[in-house]
């Protein structure tokens, strides 16, 4: 099993979950994270640490989060952007989008 990044991160992008991930399964998009597949050891210690809720292991994924492929967005995503391992400073606006919804149109590939 893995873990998957919903769409509740896209414009906020916060790297805490990145800090305390052991086996560096991040990677970082414009504005956005995912989750490698094949990296992932189902640890979840991302979970807590993510302050938009937007981290799930795979059997806990929202149906409307499965139904806009989320699972299919980590995996193709994390095969082409770079993996990240710290913490960076919060984007001032991520505050602003944090509770916005139905954000995948603005996903920056």
């Amino acid at each position: 099993m893995t873990h998957i990044v919903t769409e509740s991160c896209i414009k906020c992008k916060y790297t805490d979950c990145v800090d305390v991930c052991p086996v560096d399964c991040f990677r970082e998009g414009p504005n956005f994270l995912v989750i490698d597949p094949d990296e992932c050891i189902d640890c979840a210690v991302c979970i807590p640490e993510c302050p938009v809720n937007a981290i799930y292991a795979e059997d806990d994924v929202p149906d409307d989060q499965r139904a806009k492929g989320l699972f299919e967005i980590n995996a193709e995503l994390s095969k082409v952007w770079p993996s990240i391992t710290r913490m960076k400073e919060h984007d001032p606006a991520a505050e602003e989008w944090k509770d916005v919804a139905d954000k995948l149109h603005l996903l920056e590939k």
